[in-house]
This record gives structure tokens, C-alpha cells and sequence, in this order.
């Protein structure tokens, strides 16, 4: 049996490369997300809001993913939650997330009564995505504007050295 180079080519490439796999994408109203912004303990957290929509938001994934494989070691925790909504948006979300590549845990936000959980988010912030809020413990940052490696890279790190 006579195989072609291609075929063995193909093999390697299908046993390199990772696939990204759906996953089940809870639907969360804010009482019950909004824990996730107030752990205590030796991680730091990575929470995005963004939607499939949203130009920015979509620009900046890349750099969610490289921060969740770069700092696989530290005790990092990159969470996205998605403001999309509408039918099927499961299915939608994982097809996105496979077409991009993000492993990254994402969660829907499902709560029409903004005008209350945005302020508890952060006081300051007005409710535009993209935004991201990076915490450990007490110390916080928030990004209320589309982000750069750089910046989340610089946030983490000083988080960290802060609290050692």
C-alpha cells in the first residue's frame, strides 16, 4: 500500500493541530455572574464583555487567546462575556469560536436591566463594549475601550507582582 506525501502530510497537520471544541456556554442574568467579580483568592481574572457583533470587540479576541495560552502556568482566568443574543445563539457563539480559534471560557449575559448590573460592573464604566475588568483580589483595572496584548500582558503582570 502506497500512501502520497500529501497524505502524510495531512496526518501530521491534523495530529498538530489543535482543534477548538465546542463547548456548553452558559446563559447567566447578573445576580447570578456577578460573584465572578468579587473572588478572593490567588487568581487573577481576565473578564471581557463583547459581541459577535461588535467590531472591536471581535479585533481584541486574538489577544484573550494568546493571554489564556501565555500564561497557562500562572494561576490566570480569562472569562468573555458575550452580550449577544437572539435564536440559536449557542450554536452561533460555537461556530464563531471555532472560525476564530478562542478557547477561552465564554459566558452569555443575559440581563435587559443594564441600567443597574452596569454600574456594579464598574462606576465608571457607561456600558460600551468592548471593556474588560482585570482583577486579583482588591487590586482592579478596567479597560472600557479595546485592549492590546501589551496592555492586558502589563495589567496581569503588575496585578501579580502587587500582591506577591
Amino acid at each position: 500500500m502506497k500512501f502520497s506525501v500529501q497524505f502524510f502530510l495531512l496526518i501530521l497537520l491534523l495530529s498538530t493541530t489543535k482543534l477548538v471544541e465546542a463547548q456548553e456556554i452558559k446563559t447567566y442574568n447578573f445576580n447570578e455572574l456577578e460573584p465572578l467579580f468579587h473572588y478572593q483568592n490567588d487568581t487573577t481574572y481576565v473578564i471581557n464583555f463583547w459581541a459577535m457583533w461588535c467590531k472591536p470587540c471581535v479585533e481584541e479576541l486574538p489577544y484573550f487567546e494568546a493571554i489564556r495560552k501565555d500564561y497557562a502556568d500562572k494561576k490566570i482566568k480569562v472569562i468573555l462575556v458575550s452580550l449577544d443574543f437572539g435564536k440559536n445563539l449557542e450554536e452561533r457563539l460555537n461556530k464563531f469560536r471555532k472560525l476564530r480559534k478562542v478557547n477561552a471560557e465564554i459566558v452569555v449575559l443575559d440581563d435587559p436591566d443594564a441600567d443597574t448590573w452596569i454600574r456594579k460592573v464598574d462606576e465608571k464604566w457607561d456600558g460600551a463594549i468592548p471593556a474588560t475588568i482585570i482583577y486579583k483580589n482588591d487590586k482592579k483595572e478596567v479597560f472600557t475601550r479595546q485592549v492590546s496584548y501589551k496592555e492586558l500582558a502589563e495589567s496581569i503582570d503588575k496585578m501579580n507582582h502587587q500582591s506577591n
